[in-house]
């Protein structure tokens, strides 16, 4: 199989899949127009435009770098807090709660080419976009639509007892978060294919990246959340770069399937102690002066030891490369953390922590 390699930036063509036909792509008109009105608006069909539903720590590094291509992109959030905040960056945003959605907002995805999916489903609710099935399916049967993604996690794979899982092993979630995501994967492939769309659930590893990772947390002297906890005892944690987690999305465009299932790993999955290790290692060679204290990870780190390990398993990113030809960025935590810490200015020059 020929392996693509994801430059740095390419161009995106529109692509219009017929209904039932998935495979078939209409170019945009190329005919003379006698008007720039006429022109602004065949540019503005042509024009790639992405709706992301959700601008979380993933859909605003997207958005950011689909931006610096030429896309139109506009996304979700919650409160206006953060509606303000994201704006302030330069991000086209909408209000949008998925339990009470309002009409018009959903219409709006009748004029976007792609949409990517980064709400998490509910315990007890499910996917609170899918709620609505009925609308959304109507609304996207009528626009221009043509490719449709879900952000999953790796653990809807459940304990493997730390077998390497690829896309094929059986899901087995345990928790019933991870239920609910399988439930929520299943609902939106049927709706991609009852669509004809191009339609990819991404399943994704520990997500990292700059002002997100092993290094930030111990300079902040953060607690660990919820989901750290849960993963403090493992003896394997399958990660992945923000950076190729966009990677691998732009390359879903350019090579779109139907409905098809990518795990999103890097190559390295390791025990969070062996990553905070390294982290820390970083950060007293960077600045020498740091001083390392004691902190909530590291007692939850020593009471768990003794704990009961779940979700124990290695994640395989094979379809990834040899589908999407993906070729990562940061193969390993090592190289990721490196070049977090590289693009870093000292956050201890006023700190008491500092000798």
């Amino acid at each position: 199989m020929e392996i693509y390699h994801v430059p740095a930036s390419f161009p995106l063509p529109v692509r219009h899949f017929q209904r039932n036909s998935p495979s078939t792509s209409l170019s945009c008109s190329a005919a003379v127009v006698s008007s720039s009105s006429q022109s602004d608006k065949i540019e503005s069909e042509c024009r790639n435009r992405m709706f992301i539903l959700g601008m979380g720590f993933v859909g605003q590094f997207f958005a950011q770098s689909l931006k610096k291509e030429g896309w139109a992109v506009t996304g979700t959030c919650t409160s206006i807090m953060k509606k303000k905040e994201l704006e302030k960056r330069g991000f086209d945003v909408c209000l949008f709660d998925a339990n009470e959605p309002e009409l018009s907002i959903l219409s709006t995805l009748k004029s976007y080419t792609h949409l990517l999916v980064s709400i998490p489903s509910i315990v007890g609710i499910g996917d609170p976009v899918l709620r609505h099935g009925d609308l959304l399916r109507s609304t996207l049967m009528d626009g221009n639509l043509q490719w449709l993604s879900y952000l999953s996690s790796t653990s809807v794979y459940g304990n493997c007892a730390g077998a390497w899982v690829d896309e094929d092993y059986p899901a087995s979630p345990v928790s019933e978060v991870a239920k609910s995501r399988l439930a929520a994967e299943e609902g939106w492939l049927n709706l991609g294919s009852s669509l004809g769309l191009s339609m990819q659930v991404f399943r994704l590893g520990g997500i990292y990246g700059r002002g997100r990772s092993a290094v930030d947390t111990i300079i902040k002297q953060e607690p660990l959340s919820k989901f750290q906890k849960m993963r403090v005892s493992r003896q394997y944690t399958s990660r992945v770069h923000v950076e190729d987690i966009c990677q691998a999305l732009k390359a879903s465009i350019y090579m779109p399937s139907i409905s098809r299932i990518y795990n999103i790993v890097d190559d390295d999955p390791a025990p969070r102690e062996e990553v905070f290790a390294y982290a820390e290692e970083l950060i007293e060679k960077k600045w020498p002066t740091w001083v390392r204290r004691s902190t909530s990870s590291e007692r939850a780190i020593s009471c768990d030891k003794k704990g009961s390990s779940t979700g124990e398993k290695r994640v395989c990113n094979e379809r990834m490369k040899t589908e999407l030809g993906v070729t990562l960025l940061h193969p390993s935590y090592r190289s990721g953390l490196l070049s977090i810490i590289d693009q870093m200015e000292n956050p201890f020059q006023s700190s008491p922590f500092q000798s």
